[in-house]
């Protein structure tokens, strides 16, 4: 058994208009650290696209993790009933940790005493959001939410995995609605209008996150 190993969550898609809302939880030691970080992990924010796929793949070859795959529709349905992001992102990093915990106590890296192991998380909101939304495996664990915690190398990795989860999503999204969906939230008007000129609501909530303001513009006759 393992004990010097702590989980990194980090989440891609939320500001993002289309696609899903993806969120990766990753378990790294400090020697999987050392090899991620000579592999050049870094946040996802300061790696290309093609950098992204190319280190989720070895990340998810060296290091045990899970990814929570939120897509629009499941998505907008959770958003109308929670009412808020921050709740939803939540529920999300929860999720993640919950199951990344149990695939560690099944592959005998842990004993099932989580307490000794420690999640670091980006801070998005209140504190309590990510605990309160833990269940009893993940009440456990000692969680640390800090500004910039992608500087931890765990969580960097997260961030890696979320991102290419997103892209990979937007990628099948766009296979699916049939128009290529663009990242971002500002570029994105034109080619919302034309999926809902070509299926309407149910067609744009299948592909689009409904609840941003740029709906508004999009459905406006």
């Amino acid at each position: 058994m393992k004990t010097n190993g702590r989980i990194g969550t980090d989440e891609a898609g939320k500001g993002d208009y289309f696609g899903p809302l993806v969120v990766a939880a990753v378990w790294a030691d400090e020697e999987m650290e050392a090899i991620l970080r000579d592999q050049g992990v870094k946040d996802s924010k300061r790696a290309s696209d093609n950098v992204c796929r190319k280190l989720s793949r070895e990340i998810q070859r060296l290091c045990p993790c899970e990814i929570v795959r939120i897509y629009p529709t499941k998505y907008n349905e959770l958003i109308a009933r929670m009412r808020n992001l921050n709740h939803l992102l939540g529920w999300g990093h929860a999720r993640a940790i919950e199951s990344l915990l149990a695939k560690l106590e099944e592959q005998g890296i842990t004993d099932g005493k989580e307490h000794a192991i420690t999640v670091i998380s980006d801070q998005f909101g209140d504190e309590s959001i990510i605990q309160n939304a833990l269940m009893k495996r993940g009440q456990k664990v000692q969680l640390i939410q800090k500004h910039k915690a992608e500087s931890e190398t765990a969580v960097a990795a997260a961030s890696i995995l979320a991102r290419a989860a997103f892209l990979n999503g937007l990628e099948t999204l766009s296979k699916d609605c049939g128009f290529p969906l663009p990242k971002g939230a500002s570029a994105v008007i034109d080619t919302g209008k034309r999926i809902y000129a070509k299926g309407g609501e149910e067609l744009l909530k299948s592909v689009a996150k409904w609840h941003f303001k740029t709906t508004k513009s999009v459905v406006k006759s």
